[in-house]
């Protein structure tokens, strides 16, 4: 049985599986529902000088179609509705009850970091992860958090700066790299009403789940060239393969928010277990056998001579493949057991490949 358990900023987590700042991490009992549900660490909401003032509506899923399948959200979200007193007082002593570590985010000027992070250190944070979302200044917040406190810091990077670029100036200073926050400004309307989802300003709000994984593969990949701190990646982690393709980026460990909000706290625990089956699967003895795995291919790159190489133990004829074939490359007849490519009509696009639920189709 594969070893998912992962040693990260001098804490030992029982998986690779994180809690993410957000609704689902809003108070003590929700992070204690966290771990209960298999989450291998604790990283609680943005706590701040104020509480925030959150709009209502502030979120909205995205589908495909009214009742199609969920791509993820949008949120109109801000920091915590709660006082700070009252997370010092209370919710961050329940979440410590769980006996995970626990990492406290703070926002979000040097100020406000330098007046907040002792009080979180002095609660049993045991690192502290700061957000530059809203206002940016990431090395001034960085050397203030270093000034303030002797725990570990991680800085949770936008997809709208150049990561690579902002990891470097940050390296002296931090600890670890969170990568990455939700992306937007996005908008969503009703079409039944036709006004927006969202009760924020102009209705936009940011995008997180499914829809934002790419980006965020990509900003971890771009971190992980760039710098030797540990990556946690953040952004669309829905499942195992979810976890794996973070950790072949160059992660070395996940945040997840937005598969909490949709499908309950259990998620934590299911997708740990779906990472231990599929390293098991693979004959890995451990995640650190797949780490940064990718990113020696990325600048070698992929080709395909048409057509692809087809595995029919593996194929199950489902006719995915021939429905995703813009070139009618592909046909496929379950009910006579066949399957064909015709190269001369292949481009190898790959498109079929990406699409094959059961991986029958390769480079």
């Amino acid at each position: 049985m594969a070893d998912i358990s992962v040693e990260l900023l001098g804490l030992r987590f029982r998986n690779p599986i994180l809690t993410a700042a957000g609704p689902a991490s809003r108070d003590g009992m929700t992070l204690l529902n966290a771990a209960a549900g298999g989450a291998g660490g604790l990283v609680a909401k943005t706590v701040s000088v104020r509480p925030a003032d959150v709009p209502r509506p502030n979120m909205a899923a995205l589908k495909e179609g009214r009742v199609g399948s969920r791509l993820g959200m949008l949120n109109a979200e801000l920091w915590s509705e709660l006082p700070l007193e009252t997370w010092l007082e209370r919710e961050y002593p329940i979440a410590l009850s769980s006996g995970l570590p626990l990492i406290a985010s703070v926002g979000y000027t040097p100020k406000d970091v330098s007046a907040i992070a002792p009080k979180l250190e002095k609660a049993g944070a045991k690192a502290i992860e700061f957000s530059t979302h809203y206002v940016g200044g990431h090395v001034e917040i960085a050397k203030a958090l270093r000034d303030a406190v002797d725990i570990p810091i991680i800085a949770k990077l936008s997809p709208k700066v150049d990561v690579a670029e902002v990891a470097r100036a940050l390296e002296p200073y931090v600890d670890a790299i969170a990568a990455i926050n939700t992306f937007g400004p996005c908008l969503r309307i009703d079409v039944e009403s036709g006004r927006p989802m969202l009760g924020s300003s102009d209705g936009y709000g940011w995008m997180s789940g499914s829809a934002l994984k790419p980006i965020a593969l990509r900003c971890v990949a771009d971190i992980a060239q760039a710098i030797r701190l540990p990556i946690i990646g953040v952004g669309g982690v829905m499942s195992g393969e979810d976890v794996i393709e973070f950790l072949m980026a160059g992660a070395s460990a996940v945040q997840v928010c937005t598969a909490a909000i949709l499908e309950g706290h259990t998620v934590y625990g299911k997708i740990a277990g779906q990472v231990e089956e599929w390293l098991d699967r693979h004959d890995y003895s451990s995640i650190q056998d797949v780490q940064g795995m990718a990113l020696q291919h990325l600048k070698q790159g992929v080709s395909l001579e048409p057509p692809p190489t087809v595995d029919l133990d593996k194929c199950t004829r489902c006719g995915l493949c021939e429905k995703s074939c813009v070139y009618g490359a592909i046909t496929v007849k379950k009910s006579e057991n066949i399957f064909a490519i015709d190269a001369d009509k292949c481009e190898a696009c790959g498109m079929c490949i990406s699409v094959c639920p059961y991986y029958a189709l390769s480079y």
